[in-house]
């Protein structure tokens, strides 16, 4: 049996999702931890280190050189569009795509909450400008630990990392999309390949998230986003819903439409 290379980010919920991966494919695998840019350096904010893609810039690298066979990434983490020579051969059925309020159970008046998200940050502000956003950066395990040590009210995490962890206890609450829009293809996994070779992992698509997916890296990719632009995107199964915001929260414009290159433009002539 042919063994698949599968490459992943290093740490624990990168290793999981490789797993779910390889579970999902039903083969013979090898794993290779790979390190990239945003591993190494935990503490610049992410337009410091490099343009959105810094989660898996190397391991795209890995795949064109041959160094690996499969690519395993959370889809949110990608870039909005594909690169040259690389697709993405499958989605896995997506889970839960909404964000996750760690530490209580609402947002209240005055609240420190640690995120390095400008998406989050945008709409947490605005839905309670009191509210303090301190940057946190790391790992699960890892911002789990610095909101003890740093006395914060709570952070916001992605729900499916938490659930895939098996720290779903530690959710106080799961934002509603229409409080929090999710970022594009968030609660999905990818499946990168080299172009031409999709059949080692096509058989594990999942259509639904596939549509789900792409119209939501669509729509962010028309209105040009970096990981430090307030933007979002997300498709409900009906309705692709997009937001952009500035920094604050204090100007945020969402609209919803089926076209994700028509809903972009639509967004952008408000800026």
């Amino acid at each position: 049996m042919t063994v698949v290379r599968i490459g992943s980010r290093g740490s624990r919920l990168a290793l999981t999702q490789a797993e779910q991966a390889a579970a999902a494919l039903d083969a013979e695998v090898a794993f290779l931890p790979i390190t990239t840019a945003g591993d190494r350096d935990r503490s610049k904010p992410f337009g410091e280190i490099g343009e959105r893609g810094v989660f898996v810039k190397e391991l795209e690298e890995a795949l064109l050189a041959g160094r690996i066979d499969v690519a395993v990434h959370s889809a949110k983490d990608m870039t909005s569009t594909d690169v040259e020579g690389l697709v993405v051969g499958a989605y896995l059925p997506r889970d839960d795509p909404r964000d996750a309020l760690v530490g209580a159970s609402e947002v209240r008046a005055g609240m420190r909450i640690g995120t390095a998200s400008a998406r989050r940050r945008a709409q947490l502000l605005a839905l309670e400008p009191t509210l303090s956003i301190e940057p946190l950066r790391g790992n699960i395990d890892t911002r789990l630990r610095k909101r003890q040590e740093r006395g914060l009210d709570a952070i916001v995490l992605a729900a499916c990392g938490l659930d895939r962890l098996g720290l779903a206890a530690e959710i106080g609450l799961r934002f509603d999309p229409d409080v929090l829009l999710p970022e594009a293809a968030q609660g999905a996994l990818a499946l990168q390949v080299r172009a031409g070779e999709e059949e080692l992992v096509s058989r594990v698509d999942d259509a639904e998230t596939r549509r789900r997916a792409e119209a939501e890296r669509a729509c962010v990719a028309t209105l040009g986003a970096g990981c430090l632009a307030p933007v979002a995107a997300f498709h409900d199964g009906a309705t692709l819903h997009a937001l952009i915001a500035d920094d604050d929260g204090a100007w945020v414009e969402r609209r919803s439409g089926d076209d994700p290159v028509a809903l972009a433009h639509e967004l952008l002539a408000l800026r």
